[in-house]
């Protein structure tokens, strides 16, 4: 018999996938903000865009799969961030909203507004996406400033609505860490899919600065979250109180969850490595598996373990757990059977990926490609 925890569990495991393939997937927009430092002319950039037009699609449908899968098994969250919070997630929105244009009418031979325009939208979709969602992230463990009345309804408890997420030094480190790790997995990704020697060089020398900079901000953002204090669920009456060293405890008490972050850090430090070191173009694997299981297992101690994954920090009372803030046990149980077909998802995916990368950007290939982005 399938219980109504049971299924809570499972939804905050599958919101949890989804978020890490997003972030891995977001190497698109880490790639966009190297248009203009990165390439050498015209040439390097209609490469770089059109190697990077392959995958956005990917990126913005998984995009929309979370927010979807994330509204569907957790509606009180979405009622509470979207309603309270809602300057953040609009600029994130309008961010790949802008995206999609630029990919869709910047070779238009009809485009009035001229290539750079949309350059420049890329640009801010790439530097923006990725550092707003991980500040926004970065409140799932320091908090927000909202309450909720007997109805559910959200008062925020001032007028940024969100924007003043951007004044915790915790969560600009974790939207500094998001960031920079996508600008690292997109130069990683240009490594494998472009064959061009000097842009090979350049993206070489961009790696080094950017693992530096993911570095020192993601252990930052590691050190302050596992001395710092957490949003503790009493079980049984649902009391949300402050402990001491929450997420270190959580990572503790859920081995399995600290072996797969460790695993996944390390293997985002070797893709680094054997990039820089030993000059291999695969390092994007290493650090694209290691960026899934280490957002994967972030998440797991953000949900599980008694931990509100959403807290109040004016109102701890109306902090969201995995128990309060999810959907119907008939909604999950049926959206559950719904689920299963996401192995074939990925499955098609990644049959998909192999068939668009089978055959590297070049130069002669831009000569030949029909569609160019």
């Amino acid at each position: 018999m399938i219980s109504y925890l049971f299924l809570q569990h499972y939804w905050w495991v599958i919101i949890s996938l989804l978020a890490s393939l997003l972030v891995f997937l977001m190497f698109v927009q880490g790639g966009q903000s190297f248009i203009f430092s990165l390439p050498a002319g015209e040439t390097q950039k209609t490469m770089i865009i059109n190697a990077l037009g392959r995958k956005w699609e990917f990126t913005f449908t998984t995009l929309v799969t979370f927010g979807g899968a994330f509204f569907a098994s957790f509606p009180l969250f979405y009622a509470s961030s979207f309603g309270g919070a809602y300057w953040v997630w609009m600029t994130i929105l309008f961010s790949f909203i802008i995206q999609a244009i630029a990919y869709e009418y910047r070779s238009k031979p009809s485009n009035v507004f001229g290539g750079k325009t949309f350059d420049i939208f890329l640009f801010i979709n790439g530097a923006l996406g990725p550092f707003l969602i991980g500040t926004a992230v970065g409140t799932f463990f320091t908090g927000s400033q909202f309450s909720l009345n007997n109805m559910n309804q959200v008062s925020w408890a001032n007028h940024w609505h969100g924007l003043e997420a951007l004044l915790d030094a915790r969560n600009l480190s974790l939207g500094l860490s998001v960031l920079f790790l996508t600008r690292m997995n997109g130069l990683l990704y240009l490594v494998n899919s472009v064959e061009d020697e000097d842009l090979y060089e350049r993206s070489l020398r961009k790696l080094i600065t950017n693992s530096v900079s993911f570095l020192v901000f993601f252990l930052f953002f590691l050190t302050t979250l596992l001395i710092s204090d957490g949003f503790q669920v009493n079980g049984e009456f649902g009391i949300v109180s402050t402990q001491k060293f929450k997420y270190l405890i959580n990572f503790l008490e859920m081995p399995l969850v600290m072996i797969i972050f460790l695993t996944g850090v390390t293997a985002v430090l070797y893709g680094i490595g054997v990039t820089i070191f030993r000059h291999s173009r695969k390092g994007i694997w290493f650090t694209g598996s290691g960026t899934i299981m280490a957002v994967f297992a972030l998440f797991l101690i953000a949900g599980f373990n008694g931990t509100a994954f959403y807290p109040s920090s004016f109102d701890p009372a109306s902090s969201l757990t995995i128990r309060n803030a999810s959907s119907s046990f008939f909604t999950l149980k049926t959206m559950m059977y719904v689920s299963f077909i996401i192995p074939f998802v990925i499955a098609y995916i990644w049959y998909a990926w192999k068939e668009i990368n089978r055959k590297k950007i070049t130069h002669t290939e831009l000569k030949e490609e029909e569609h160019l982005y």
